[in-house]
């Protein structure tokens, strides 16, 4: 049976995803060890990356390519504002600033803003992430914080999609359609390892304060 693009995907980014799990940033995270200033901090980088993504994405809206993509349900930048406020108060935006990782990731995304492949390659990225792994990162913070309701994780709800396994099959679905030769294909999964490499570095730039932001 021959491979489909989006088991290709899946297979070349598995160590990748897997070295983003085990920064030290994340483990503390997942362990519940992290102080809700370090956490408000990867929320804060989130912004600029989704910003900038959703930006992208709505000028590839008509693409006959990247279109197929650009889905309202999986916009993140409302609910990251929701986020900031509830961590930073009403002034959030004078409080936080992109990291140097940030600003990186943010400008590759602006770079292959006019390329469909690219924009997919983040796309997937991120929102695969998102609705897989990202689930599981919801549930520790709301645990953690004790946020009501869906302020401080509200990124990680999606309203809009109520069965996030049929999406995500749906969404493999649109990978899998995508007319593609194989020079094409690597070269979308070398920007997906970019992606997922950029991401990595940012979690990495959120631990360089770690010391600070552990709790007992």
């Amino acid at each position: 049976m021959t491979e489909t693009f989006a088991d290709q995907l899946r297979k070349a980014t598995w160590t990748d995803h897997d070295a983003a799990e085990h920064t030290a940033y994340l483990e503390a995270l997942m362990d519940g060890k992290l102080s809700r200033a370090g956490y408000g901090e990867m929320v804060a980088q989130h912004y600029y990356a989704y910003v900038a993504l959703e930006e992208t994405g709505r000028s590839l809206a008509g693409d006959p390519i990247a279109g197929a993509f650009v889905r309202p349900e999986l916009e993140r930048v409302s609910a990251l504002e929701r986020d900031l406020e509830a961590l930073y108060g009403t002034d959030w935006r004078e409080k936080i600033t992109p990291s140097k990782s940030t600003l990186t990731y943010v400008a590759r995304i602006n770079q292959v803003a006019d390329w469909p492949g690219g924009f997919i390659a983040h796309h997937y990225t991120r929102y695969l992430g998102d609705l897989s792994g990202g689930q599981v990162i919801g549930k520790i913070a709301q645990r953690t914080y004790g946020f009501e309701g869906d302020q401080g994780a509200g990124f990680y709800s999606f309203p809009g999609i109520p069965d996030l396994k049929a999406f995500k099959v749906e969404y493999r679905d649109r990978l899998n359609a995508l007319d593609l030769d194989e020079v094409q294909r690597k070269r979308v999964i070398g920007e997906t390892l970019l992606a997922y490499q950029l991401n990595t570095e940012v979690l990495i730039d959120c631990g360089k304060r770690l010391s600070e932001y552990l709790v007992a």
